[in-house]
């Protein structure tokens, strides 16, 4: 679900890290008694917390600033504790957490302690379990919070840890209700699920930190490829981003998507022995995409590819969403020509095991030349490419 980025190349060592939800101390643990975070138990803890308006609005305002910087409408729950009101790519030391008189954090903690004031079966008590939940990835997910009315109390609801379609909620009163995604979107509702974005750096954040890039769906500001003054430059460019369809149940949000082009920039070589002075590149980026936004065209202007030279004849591409998994790798090459001969420049872009395809292949120069500002399916998503 979102905005617009600038290329940025990325070498395999940052592109290989991996994301993996099977460290148990991230849940709790260590050498104390294991403490396992039941997202139904948090739910309902938060649900009794006896939460009003003033914590309704931080924690609107959380994933409302999650949202300006390129994630899912989220509220993670280290952020909750550590820095009351912040989203999820936000500068922590300009929140506004001080300015809560009670922030959502001393009701929640109220509740815990309540229920695990003195030592519990199994050794667990209060203080532990804050421990385990403020260093965990828990978060509180709000889907279709831009249309909360400003007064209408959330139900709280837990994500189903093991994938079924029935999603239970909890109201202010304590009773117990279904939901499904048609609820969430008329009334507001609180999911407590874990967070699998937080650890990408959004396209919208990357922007910020170079000003030149320009503003999502704005100008494309061109650089000329070094040393190559006299030549013209032509920029692939990503214009436009649409989705068909949310690839996660709904109770797990938006779609993040990932898109890789694989090629070699500023390609001039005029002879073989000249190959070996250029090595392949990778732009990787993550678009986010709330689920209010799927069949919507979103603008990026996105660079892809810098400078796509005379000699560059096609690029790897890969579209894919993100569902976790050991990190493997996707082996493929981008085809450059020297004196009408066709050189496969070889290149491993990294795939997540779990990930959904949603398509890959290469694009040769002439495909884009035809299609180049128009719309082009690609599995269940369409983008308009631009040579300019």
């Amino acid at each position: 679900m979102k905005r617009l980025e600038l290329f940025f190349l990325l070498s395999f060592a940052l592109l290989s890290c991996e994301h993996l939800d099977d460290d148990m101390d991230r849940h709790g643990g260590g050498d104390e008694p294991f403490v396992y975070i039941d997202l139904g138990e948090v739910a309902q803890l938060l649900a009794a917390s006896g939460f009003e308006k003033a914590q309704a609005d931080e924690v609107f305002t959380a994933v409302s600033s999650s949202s300006g910087n390129g994630y899912d409408e989220e509220y993670t729950l280290q952020d909750l504790f550590s820095s009351p009101g912040a989203g999820v790519g936000e500068d922590v030391s300009k929140a506004g957490g001080s300015d809560y008189e009670k922030p959502l954090r001393s009701l929640l903690e109220a509740a815990i302690r309540e229920k695990y004031g003195s030592k519990a079966e199994g050794g667990i008590d209060a203080d532990m379990y804050l421990e385990a939940l403020r260093s965990s990835d828990v978060q509180i997910y709000w889907p279709f919070s831009e249309c909360w009315d400003g007064t209408s109390m959330p139900i709280v609801a837990a994500a189903p840890e093991d994938m079924s379609e029935i999603v239970w909620g909890w109201d202010s009163r304590g009773e117990k209700v279904a939901l499904d995604e048609e609820t969430a979107s008329e009334q507001p509702v609180w999911v407590i699920n874990r967070n699998n974005d937080a650890g990408f750096t959004s396209l919208e954040l990357l922007r910020r930190r170079d000003p030149s890039w320009g503003e999502g769906g704005g100008d494309i500001l061109v650089r000329g490829a070094r040393g190559t003054a006299s030549k013209a430059v032509r920029t692939l460019v990503l214009r436009s981003f649409r989705a068909y369809r949310n690839y996660d149940p709904w109770y797990l949000g938006g779609s993040e998507f990932f898109i890789k082009c694989g090629s070699v920039d500023e390609f001039y070589a005029s002879t073989e022995a000249e190959m070996a002075l250029y090595s392949p590149s990778i732009t990787d980026f993550m678009i986010v995409m709330k689920r209010s936004e799927v069949n919507t065209e979103l603008p990026f202007n996105a660079i892809l590819v810098s400078d796509w030279t005379e000699k560059l004849h096609s690029c790897a591409f890969l579209v894919t969403e993100d569902d976790g998994g050991t990190v493997t790798k996707w082996d493929c090459s981008a085809i450059v020509k020297i004196n009408s001969k066709g050189y496969g420049i070889e290149m491993s872009i990294p795939v997540k095991t779990k990930d959904d395809i949603v398509w890959r292949g290469q694009l040769t120069a002439g495909y884009i030349e035809k299609y180049s500002g128009t719309t082009a399916r690609f599995g269940d998503v369409d983008l308009v490419l631009e040579l300019i």
